[in-house]
């Protein structure tokens, strides 16, 4: 399944730094930067699996965020959020 990942890791401190390094690392064994924080992943359901469950350790889940899209057919529009949910719920009506 292909999967895309972004992330935004708070670096206001040398632990947020080591974080955003590693959640890098373990993206880039997973798949291709396309964007500095954004990944393509082209993994099977275990290694998608695993690659959420490392992701997990790794963030502050008061500090960071982390969302995976994925874009194959069958999950249409599926969009996980892992640490802080900062984003819009894009069928809702926007009001500035």
């Amino acid at each position: 399944m292909l999967i895309l990942i972004t992330y935004d890791v708070n670096t206001e401190d040398a632990a947020g730094r080591t974080r955003l390094r590693k959640v890098a690392k373990q993206c880039v064994n997973y798949g291709t930067r396309v964007q500095n924080s954004v990944f393509e992943c082209n993994v099977d359901t275990t290694q998608c699996r695993m690659l959420k469950e490392l992701l997990t350790d790794i963030i502050d889940k008061e500090k960071d965020s982390i969302r995976i899209y994925y874009l194959n057919e069958k999950s249409k529009q599926k969009i996980e959020c892992m640490g802080v949910k900062r984003g819009i719920n894009v069928n809702e009506a926007l009001i500035f």
